[in-house]
């Protein structure tokens, strides 16, 4: 590809932002404020050129695959088109939250099976780098097989530690947010043989494609599997370990929680439900999660921590799109109208962040010699963002300007 040089852009370097030009040749930021030398011109006045978007947690790639309940789509055309969203929206880099659950339907190891094949066969046509995040339930042991094949792929992915099958058999009495570590004695159960609980499983029985008391007999029988999980969650880190596979922990909610997962080997605190487990990633050395959803809209849905008031309290590091893919560049405008930092102490938010946590040292911010991962916004102040040019590796994965490269 001949080289090109992108001019009069605003741009966000890692000391702050400045008006350079950048040049990309070979797929990497070969010079800021170099001489053209023939190379072609990109014009960027009048917008801020920035680094692309790293998202370390995605599930909105669900959506494709299932946009109604019970109603699955053609798998490649789901792929393809989330591809074509992530770049729609800046993000060049993109971990797909896989959950690898012992349900079938939408989560199960089939299901995980089937998106790991698609991507590796449609590796060739996919216009960002599509990664996995293995979200992997610890009472589903039928994963591991999945999990060590993943692990030897092209791609290394992440590994996450998820028990929703503990938080969806707690007792009502006690907040989701105060739920003691998941391998307590003590942890408080719910009637599963209560009509309250069988209404509580229906939205999960449906995205299962079971009857609701098929789906309240498979969970119970589950929960019988609890004595083991501990040993199993050992053998899943240890593959992580030995991968090198970037690790986290989901909806931490004690600070006995946080230290478990970290000698395990997982320093990633994914969404930590209360102030304490996060402050507890915090003084471990540990990278903090929060859903760009919840910065995006002011608070969180499930009564967690506001992402804005952890990022000025020190106990944000990370920003994930989550669930809905435009929410990371709606969080940034968002926090910067609220006067929670500037654009350049923000932006490592969804950028060179991600990027390190995930061990990723080649991208994430503009410098000589990162990969050419960028995205050109058309950005007035007091707006909205909009994407105009998103590239990976130098290459045009989304573009909205006059011009073709």
């Amino acid at each position: 590809m001949q080289p090109y040089v992108i001019e009069g852009a605003r741009v966000i370097l890692p000391h702050g932002v400045e008006q350079v030009s950048v040049r990309v040749e070979d797929g990497q930021i070969s010079g800021l404020d170099t001489p053209r030398d023939e190379a072609r011109i990109i014009d960027g006045r009048g917008k801020i050129l920035a680094p692309a978007l790293v998202d370390i947690h995605g599930d909105a790639f669900e959506r494709q695959l299932m946009p109604r309940p019970g109603v699955d789509f053609p798998l490649h055309a789901a792929l393809l088109e989330t591809d074509r969203q992530l770049a729609a929206n800046g993000i060049s880099t993109a971990y797909h939250a896989l959950t690898l659950s012992w349900e079938p339907g939408l989560r199960s190891v089939a299901m995980g099976q089937a998106v790991l094949d698609g991507l590796l066969a449609l590796a060739p046509r996919l216009t960002v780098e599509n990664r996995l995040q293995l979200r992997w339930e610890t009472f589903c042991f039928e994963a591991l097989a999945l999990i060590e094949q993943a692990l030897s792929g092209p791609l290394l992915p992440s590994i996450a530690f998820n028990d929703h099958t503990s938080m969806a058999v707690l007792h009502p009495a006690t907040a989701l947010q105060d739920r003691p570590f998941d391998h307590d004695p003590a942890f408080p159960v719910v009637d599963m043989t209560s009509a309250g609980f069988a209404a509580k499983m229906a939205d999960r029985a449906k995205r299962s494609g079971l009857a609701q008391s098929d789906y309240v007999a498979l969970i119970q029988s589950i929960w019988q599997r609890r004595p083991q999980v501990p040993a199993v969650m050992d053998q899943v880190a240890a593959l992580g370990r030995a991968a090198g596979a970037p690790m986290l922990s989901h909806d931490d909610s004690q600070a006995q929680t946080r230290r478990f997962y970290h000698h395990l080997g997982a320093k990633i605190s994914e969404f930590p439900m209360n102030i304490a487990a996060a402050q507890t990633a915090r003084d471990l050395g540990d990278w903090i999660i929060f859903g760009a959803p919840n910065a995006a809209r002011g608070g969180s849905h499930l009564g967690s921590p506001g992402a804005g008031d952890m990022i000025e309290r020190g106990l944000c590091d990370i920003l994930a799109s989550d669930y809905f893919y435009p929410a990371m560049l709606t969080a940034m405008a968002r926090l910067l109208s609220q006067g929670r930092g500037s654009l350049a102490q923000l932006w490592p938010l969804i950028s060179s962040n991600p990027a390190r946590a995930l061990g990723l040292t080649d991208r994430g911010q503009i410098s000589v010699g990162q990969r050419a991962d960028l995205v050109l916004l058309d950005w007035p102040e007091g707006e909205a963002p909009a994407v105009r040019l998103t590239l990976c590796a130098g290459r045009a994965a989304y573009q909205a300007l006059p011009f073709s490269l």
